[in-house]
Parts: C-alpha cells; sequence; structure tokens
C-alpha cells in the first residue's frame, strides 16, 4: 500500500477517533486488524497518528485561529480529520513538504466529502503554512 492510500485510513482513523471522542493510540492497530488492511506504511501511519493524538489541542487551535468564522464544532467530520492529519504532517513529520501534506489532503476532501471542502481545506492549510512560517 503506497503513502497515499495509508494517508486515507489515518483520515479513516482520525474520523472514527473523532465520532466516538476516543483518541487511543492502540486505536490504528485496531483499525487496520479489524478491517484486515494489508500492506500499511505502519511507520508513517503510527507517527502520524501518535502526533496528531499527543498534540490534539495544538492542532485544533491551528485550525480554529485559521478558519474564518468556523467554530471547530461546526466543521464536518471528514474535514476535521482530514485537517488533522494534513496539519499533523505539516507540524510534526519534517520528511513530508508541506506542499504534498496540502495536495493530499485536498485529494482525499475531493473524495469523501462535499463538492466545496477542497477548497475550504485548502484555504485553512495554506493559511495555516503561512502562519507557520512566519
Amino acid at each position: 500500500m503506497k503513502r497515499k492510500e495509508t494517508r486515507e485510513e489515518a483520515v479513516k482513523i482520525a474520523y472514527c477517533m473523532d465520532i466516538n471522542k476516543e483518541f487511543d493510540k492502540e486505536l490504528p492497530c485496531k483499525y487496520i486488524n479489524h478491517f484486515e488492511i494489508e500492506g500499511v506504511d505502519s511507520e508513517y501511519l503510527n507517527k502520524t497518528m501518535d502526533d496528531l493524538i499527543d498534540n490534539l489541542d495544538t492542532i485544533d487551535k491551528y485550525i480554529t485561529d485559521n478558519s474564518k468564522d468556523w467554530k471547530i464544532n461546526r466543521i464536518a467530520k471528514v474535514d476535521l480529520a482530514v485537517l488533522r492529519v494534513a496539519i499533523s504532517e505539516i507540524l510534526y513529520n519534517s520528511s513530508i513538504p508541506d506542499s504534498v501534506s496540502i495536495n493530499e489532503a485536498v485529494e482525499i476532501s475531493k473524495k469523501y466529502s462535499n463538492d466545496d471542502s477542497h477548497k475550504f481545506i485548502n484555504g485553512i492549510l495554506g493559511t495555516v503554512v503561512r502562519c507557520i512560517e512566519k
């Protein structure tokens, strides 16, 4: 399984965690085993999910601070999962260029969310990257 597909699984796991309000580091392994998903880039998945869980408040603050007039509880759960995974990569995984994280997030949102979500996600992530660069 390529990183792209593993990233999609990370978004699905982040979505499940948010829906169930259970941010448990064991959940990614349970998820992969339950759905019998093979070929996962486990190093990437574990790092991304650990970073997301360990830094959820910081990640959510970036989302809140950079989404105009949108409270985090109003953001669609799928979009929130996409944003959390992408921001986790941007903040905590220097081996992935920011442009790749943004592009992959946009593509995932086109696949799993509504027609305009990719614009919203692209805007927030672009603003987050510019904020970090300052």
